[in-house]
């Protein structure tokens, strides 16, 4: 069993750690996909959290504790399984992050469009600018080291995340108390979804995606401090916190915002400003943009750097060539930034000029979800080998069970996402995405390309 060498500087403490998991799944962004539910949106979250985000958790504790590492899982996964499929693994987890960051970098462009014009959001040149300084500023960010960006993200997960979704929740609360106008009616009947057709569980894979990251910060694992006590804790407190906030928060949306006039990319937006027009205080939506926009922005800090560093693990393994695999003085894989960079400035012009923002959206969305199933498969594969191939390895924290627990825990995230993929082909009803023969060309043929990159790219030792 190969060892991967740790970067000196313990810098993460568990508050640091909960705030990076916060950070990197609690994402504003996903709610308005919930909100698509109604009140079925409760059922939805809690059955993803049974089938999925809690295994997630489990999982990651044990393997976090076990090979506390800096990789996080391509180290577990090349223990398992060879340096080959580890590679594919962290290749998976770095591109299908590529993909998203168009999405999410949007999404900051509209909710700045707020705060000038929202008719900016047409605004190609607008947006095309505004995109690519926040993301290019984002990756500086980066590159001024770890405990620099940690603290970003704390701060963005308190005062950009948690703050405006507790807001939220809170008005949507207070609006039900004062008898306003609801567009969710509580009844047992609407908290089960409608399964008439299956287009309408298609929702169910971005409710999934909202709740991806948790393993995420273990690519950080070589700088915690007391990896062993601090990880497991911070993973409970952290997943308890999401599962909550992204629940009441999405419900609030809900409640104002009727299911088929929810717009993906300004959704959040157009729901604070219904219930500050009502409430007196449309004064206060450039100060909640501004929240959201730091909140944004520290999620992407926290997924731009974590791929970056388990692909900087496989780069000296020899995976990568050696422009990739160099450091600065901070410790951070600039050439992989860099190289990233670059995919993601021609990735972002190719979003500007789709015709329709909600469902260009959404197409890269899905597609980041499906590349992202496929890497949470290998996960939960590579945790069962583990147990089976280094029983004796000491872990801080082992799911209860022995080996059956584990083959339990494993096999319910595998089929899981394996059934969600399936889902994830169908054309979802509450969005026009065009004709349903090209949506799917469009995701088989982007789940091939980026699956068959690692295997075209030349088979040789840089040096």
């Amino acid at each position: 069993m190969s060892a991967t060498s740790r970067i000196p500087g313990k810098s993460l403490g568990m508050f640091s750690l909960i705030m990076i998991n916060v950070i990197a799944v609690d994402s504003l962004r996903s709610l308005t996909a919930g909100a698509e539910f109604g009140l079925a949106l409760i059922f939805f979250y809690l059955l993803g959290a049974v089938l999925f985000f809690i295994p997630t958790i489990l999982v990651t504790a044990e393997l976090a504790t076990g090979w506390p590492n800096t990789g996080g899982v391509y180290v577990w996964v090349r223990e398992a399984f060879g340096p080959k499929i580890g590679f594919m693994t962290i290749w998976l987890q770095w591109i299908y992050n590529v993909v998203w960051y168009p999405t999410i970098f949007a999404f900051m462009a509209g909710i700045l469009a707020y705060l000038v014009d929202p008719a900016l959001t047409n605004n190609k040149v607008y947006m095309l600018s505004v995109i690519l300084i926040a993301f290019w500023g984002t990756t500086l960010l980066n590159c001024l080291g770890l405990k620099v960006s940690s603290w970003v993200t704390a701060l963005g997960a308190i005062f950009g995340t948690l703050l405006p979704m507790i807001f939220i929740a809170a008005l949507g609360f207070s609006w039900l108390f004062l008898g306003k106008p609801s567009q969710l009616t509580l009844s047992v009947r609407n908290f089960f979804p409608n399964m008439s057709s299956l287009a309408n569980l298609a929702f169910f894979t971005n409710i999934l995606f909202g709740l991806m990251g948790m393993e995420m910060s273990a690519v950080h694992a070589g700088d915690v401090r007391n990896p062993a006590k601090n990880y497991p804790k911070a993973l409970l407190v952290s997943g308890t916190v999401i599962l909550v906030t992204l629940i009441v928060a999405a419900l609030a949306i809900a409640i104002v915002i009727p299911a088929k006039q929810l717009n993906l990319v300004s959704g959040l937006m157009d729901a604070f400003n219904i219930f500050f027009k009502s409430y007196g205080i449309a004064w206060f939506t450039p100060i909640i943009a501004v929240l959201i926009i730091l909140g944004s922005f520290a999620g992407a800090a926290v997924w731009i750097i974590g791929p970056a560093r388990g692909l900087f693990v496989a780069s000296k393994d020899n995976r990568l060539p050696q422009f990739m695999g160099k450091l600065n003085k901070k410790s951070m894989p600039v050439g992989i930034l860099l190289a990233q960079g670059v995919i993601v400035t021609i990735l972002c012009t190719v979003f500007l000029v789709m015709p329709s923002v909600n469902s260009s959206y959404w197409v890269l969305a899905n597609l980041t979800a499906q590349l992202a199933l496929l890497f949470y498969i290998l996960m939960f594969a590579a945790a069962i080998r583990l147990r089976l191939k280094y029983p004796d390895i000491k872990r801080a924290y082992r799911i209860p069970g022995g080996i059956v627990g584990m083959v339990i825990i494993g096999s319910i995230g595998m089929l899981t996402c394996l059934g969600v993929i399936v889902l994830g082909f169908l054309p979802p009803s509450q969005v026009a995405v065009g004709r349903a023969i090209s949506y799917e060309a469009i995701l088989v043929g982007g789940i091939i390309i980026c699956c068959m990159l690692p295997f075209l790219w030349k088979r040789r030792k840089y040096t």
